[in-house]
């Protein structure tokens, strides 16, 4: 995995010009990469990944990790939607139930983020987050008409009450709250024994990120934030979230938890190094902001 967080990019061009352009789309099936994506939201294969994987040592290719265009289906089929150019390769996605017949190898997107490049990585989160909303968004909310996609599968039309529907993303703000020598660090009760991990939560309507985040940690750690300071962001379809990272300064008060949280404490960075080390404490996985943010802190404090 590159340094960092998974998903962050550098990604597709998304070509948005070319949603409308269905005759462009077609001439750049038969050459495209193709991400075929279950209802799980694993990627499916012809065969294991395993059968197919590079050399150890080796980066994996475009070729490792999609397929061709013309391997699957003669013209672009209607379920395919655009993800975007890689130059002048064009990737899609494609409903797993849209195929014939059924692939037999299966990835996970986490077993993705840390074996494939950054590129596809980014890219087979976009996909899974669009067919999310894709399946679950068959219908009209306000009349109950089954809609119609458009626009590469980038938005959907009621033909009953004429209501546009474009796909939705989930912001939620996760912090690393220090109260100047000690960090703030929370455990729910559903996390493998001694995981622990910095704070989040979803923005609720009418909430600035900023607002969000004093409401959660007071909801959570019964902890006061005085001030904030944006980190960065990371797509998380899991199943359509944008994480939204923060470093916050907080009271140094005794953390009290709701029902959200099993426990939350402070930590200093030697109290939280010794306990890594001796195996009472596990950080997120590198593939989570959630890391990114405690090992910033960490860094900070020299």
């Amino acid at each position: 995995m590159p340094p960092g967080f998974a998903f962050r990019g550098p990604g597709l061009d998304r070509a948005e010009l070319l949603r409308d352009d269905p005759a462009r789309l077609d001439a750049l099936w038969p050459s495209a990469r193709v991400l075929v994506v279950d209802a799980e939201g694993l990627a499916r294969f012809p065969r294991p990944p395993r059968e197919t994987a590079p050399a150890t040592g080796a980066e994996a290719t475009p070729g490792d990790v999609a397929q061709r265009g013309d391997s699957l289906a003669g013209a672009r089929p209607a379920e395919a939607s655009l993800l975007g150019l890689d130059g002048d390769t064009a990737w899609f996605v494609l409903p797993h139930e849209a195929l014939a017949a059924p692939l037999a190898g299966r990835l996970g997107l986490r077993e993705a983020a840390a074996t494939w490049p950054a590129l596809p990585a980014a890219a087979l989160a976009q996909a899974r987050a669009l067919l999310h909303w894709q399946q679950r968004h068959r219908y009209c909310g306000a009349c109950g008409e089954a809609v119609q996609r458009a626009r590469a599968g980038y938005s959907a039309t009621c033909p009953g009450c004429q209501l546009e529907h474009y796909p939705r993303t989930d912001p939620a703000v996760i912090v690393a709250v220090s109260d100047g020598r000690r960090l703030l660090l929370g455990r729910q009760a559903s996390w493998p024994a001694g995981r622990w991990s910095v704070l989040a939560g979803f923005v609720e309507p009418g909430e600035s990120l900023e607002q969000a985040l004093v409401r959660e940690v007071m909801e959570e750690a019964s902890v006061p934030v005085r001030s904030t300071c944006y980190s960065g962001s990371q797509p998380w379809p899991f199943p359509g979230s944008l994480m939204v990272g923060f470093h916050a300064l907080g009271e140094p008060v005794e953390p009290k938890v709701s029902d959200e949280l099993e426990q939350a404490r402070w930590f200093t960075k030697a109290e939280l190094e010794a306990a890594v080390a001796a195996g009472e404490v596990t950080l997120s996985p590198r593939l989570s902001i959630s890391r990114t943010l405690i090992e910033e802190w960490l860094a900070q404090q020299g």
